[in-house]
């Protein structure tokens, strides 16, 4: 079973449908131990795939046929480093996230929001204003071992990771817990009636949208969560992100990570706010949450809540760790993920722990997330009933690690330069140099109606 095989499955796909798929192989691209490039083939390619069928749905015609192109793929996960703002490089790392040398080997921080910075540096004891911080921070973690780190700064809200050989993660009841559950948990939560969408026109002119007229409440931050709403809004979803103006976001972030979409700001604690969020909700048909599991359910965001108040809707959740496991409350982001699950071990050197050639944890569960939402939306739409698709970065982890099976990592024969897969377009951010979509089908759109917004600033209404 190929790589690509073994992903539609997981999403519930009809096997014969994988033969819709062709690909074109890229020598230089996503160079890796693991089978990286393999993997992110495979889950744009579910992604196109799962469009295409949702498409063939809708115009009531054949699937059409699916193209992934490795260097589409490789330009689009490392899209955050193709991105310029006026000509400018963004920032994708703050100097405390990185790795670090302790009494006993590695830890992995990640302090790129302030309030991470903040608790990180809370829990070692070191003033903000003290000198270097990465001076005082290398003394600091030199002489403490790398679990009591980790511990310590998890324990304060921070972000650090001890590394981890896959065998060591193996072993680990998180590692386990892990390892016993599906690539893709899908649920069906009741049997709500079939909410039918719309027809397409067929096939001509303008290109079908298959997630046209669906409208998606996007509770998601970073890259995976961004990566899956981004790609349901090329491929016509009315997205509109919702934030609180308590959390702040990277600016560069959302340029590279909220095209296609609007993008509004409201304080769920607050009685006014919250009355706007569920006339939100009472029009949407999609809800994707990015944040650790629990973190929402005080606000009536639980799958089971949700379901209650608007039946038959897809509900999407991404996590770091799962909801399943001693760390299923625990922050985290793909970097940590590498260090713990061996990741970092594998693509390292006896010398310093390594990395994969992007943040492909975060970018491949973002593809798989979307390939959920527009399965979910095929099965509702035939079937009926309140879905629930469950994704997490350690998974997808697993799955990597897993490089003995499901390979499909066949020899490439065309070289790969990124520049057929850029492109430029003016916005309210200024000049954007941006990576295309990868996720193509026959007839289908092949870029984003609209750029970014600023951030936090369009109204909380369905467009």
């Amino acid at each position: 079973m190929t790589r690509t095989d073994f992903a539609w499955a997981a999403l519930g796909g009809d096997p014969a449908l994988v033969s819709r798929i062709s690909a074109v192989a890229r020598e230089g691209v996503l160079p890796a131990r693991l089978p990286v490039r393999g993997t992110a083939r495979a889950c744009v390619a579910v992604c196109a795939l799962a469009g295409a069928e949702l498409t063939a749905g809708r115009t009531g015609g054949k699937v059409p046929e699916v193209h992934v192109d490795d260097g589409a793929v490789a330009t689009a996960f490392h899209s955050e480093r193709h991105l310029r703002v006026d000509g400018r490089e963004p920032v994708n790392f703050a100097p405390l996230s990185r790795f670090w040398r302790t009494a006993d080997g590695w830890v992995r921080t990640h302090a790129n929001y302030p309030h991470h910075q903040k608790r990180l540096l809370g829990a070692l004891g070191v003033p903000e204003g003290r000198g270097s911080l990465t001076e005082v921070v290398a003394e600091v973690l030199a002489e403490r071992s790398a679990t009591e780190v980790e511990e310590t700064v998890y324990a304060a809200g921070g972000l650090a990771i001890a590394l981890r050989s896959p065998g060591r993660w193996a072993a680990h009841p998180q590692g386990r817990a892990i390892a016993a559950h599906p690539l893709v948990t899908r649920e069906r939560l009741d049997t709500a009636p079939v909410r039918p969408l719309a027809p397409l026109a067929p096939l001509a002119g303008d290109p079908p949208l298959p997630a046209a007229g669906v409208r998606v409440l996007d509770l998601t931050r970073v890259i995976a969560g961004p990566v899956a709403t981004r790609t349901l809004a090329l491929l016509g979803a009315d997205v509109l992100r919702v934030d609180s103006p308590r959390l702040p976001e990277i600016d560069d972030q959302h340029a590279d990570l909220d095209f296609g979409k609007r993008s509004a700001t409201l304080d769920l604690s607050a009685r006014g706010d919250r009355s706007a969020f569920e006339e939100l909700l009472a029009e949407a048909d999609v809800v994707v949450t990015g944040y650790r599991p629990g973190a929402l359910h005080r606000f009536g965001l639980s799958p089971g809540a949700l379901a209650e108040r608007r039946p038959g809707l897809v509900v999407a959740q991404l996590s770091a760790w799962g909801d399943y496991g001693p760390w299923s409350g625990r922050r985290g982001f793909d970097s940590l993920v590498q260090v713990a699950s061996g990741i970092a071990e594998i693509e390292g050197s006896a010398e310093r722990p390594g990395a994969l050639p992007a943040q492909a944890l975060d970018h491949g569960t973002g593809y798989l997330l979307a390939a959920a939402v527009l399965r979910s939306l095929t099965e509702q739409t035939r079937e009926g009933g309140t879905r629930l698709v469950r994704l997490a970065l350690a998974r997808t982890a697993a799955w990597l690690v897993d490089g003995s099976t499901h390979q499909d990592e066949e020899p490439a024969d065309t070289s790969y330069e990124p520049g057929p897969w850029l492109a430029e377009t003016d916005s309210d951010l200024g000049r954007l140099r941006y990576a295309r979509s990868p996720v193509s089908f026959a007839g289908g759109p092949f870029d984003w109606a609209r750029p970014p917004g600023r951030w936090g600033t369009d109204p909380a209404r369905w467009a």
